[in-house]
């Protein structure tokens, strides 16, 4: 892999990681388009390190604050009502789904699952799932009301991003609407929830391809490059999201799903990609 591809697809992973449009989807799609290879999902898992930095960087202080407070609630009980501590067994809880379907379909994400019609058809279907809940949901509540019953459920939408073309902020975005939440509050609560699965999912193909259990054409090189690339414009599309979703419904992505998923799929069909 050039230093071009790498920084090319960590723009790509920065952009679509946050945004709801399947960064996994878009990691195969992209290279396809410019008659790269595919780069794998082994790739796809390391460079979302960037992006997962860039989370934690951009939510440092409350990150730090629902960690605090939830070690001490283990210790003192008056704090476990809280939201901070209520929030730490939300993120560990709704992690759960995606960890334990993840390690028992990996073959199928990194074989299978990477069919570009499959990521067309996911592109549009959870599309117009996606326009359907933002256009009937209440987006009454807010981040204080957060309940486990949430987290379980937006958990288990953060599992079917394991399907390129899905999208995990999509899924989960979608999940905290169609609960009620506002959507600045169901996009923080995306963003959260996504830090253990990313950080698991890259640390585990990161080891695999230090220790020669799974290749990739990219070097540790280009890794590195694509990575602090992904870090960089992801924490800009975060900054973005959360103030775009204040004042704006989720359409521009639906469309633009849309119509990326109708030119995958016939550019596929055709031969032009493959």
């Amino acid at each position: 892999m050039s230093w071009l591809e790498a920084i090319v697809l960590g723009v790509v992973q920065g952009l679509t990681e946050f945004l709801p449009i399947s960064s996994s989807g878009h990691l195969r799609i992209v290279p396809a388009l410019f008659g790269w290879e595919d780069p794998g999902a082994g790739f796809t898992a390391v460079i979302q390190i960037g992006t997962v930095a860039a989370v934690l960087i951009y939510f440092r202080r409350e990150l730090w604050r629902i960690t605090t407070t939830w070690l001490r609630s283990l210790r003192d009980p008056a704090l476990r009502p809280t939201l901070d501590a209520r929030m730490g067994w939300y993120v560990i809880v709704g992690t759960i789904p995606i960890s334990i379907l993840g390690l028992a379909f990996a073959d199928q994400i990194e074989t299978t699952a990477r069919n570009l019609y499959l990521i067309g058809a996911m592109l549009i279907g959870f599309g117009l799932v996606m326009q359907v809940i933002d256009t009937t949901s209440r987006k009454v509540r807010s981040a204080e009301d957060a309940q486990m019953k949430d987290a379980i459920a937006v958990g288990f939408a953060q599992a079917l991003a394991l399907i390129p073309g899905v999208s995990r902020s999509g899924a989960t975005i979608s999940a905290g609407l169609l609960l009620g939440m506002n959507r600045e509050a169901a996009a923080r609560f995306s963003f959260l929830l996504s830090v253990p699965a990313i950080v698991l999912s890259g640390g585990y193909q990161f080891a695999k391809i230090v220790t020669g259990a799974e290749q990739t054409d990219a070097g540790l090189g280009a890794l590195a490059v694509a990575t602090v690339v992904s870090f960089v414009v992801g924490y800009a599309a975060i900054a973005f999201l959360l103030r775009y979703l204040a004042r704006h419904s989720l359409g521009i992505f639906v469309w633009y799903r849309v119509v990326l998923g109708v030119l995958v799929i016939a550019l596929a069909a055709a031969g032009t990609i493959s």
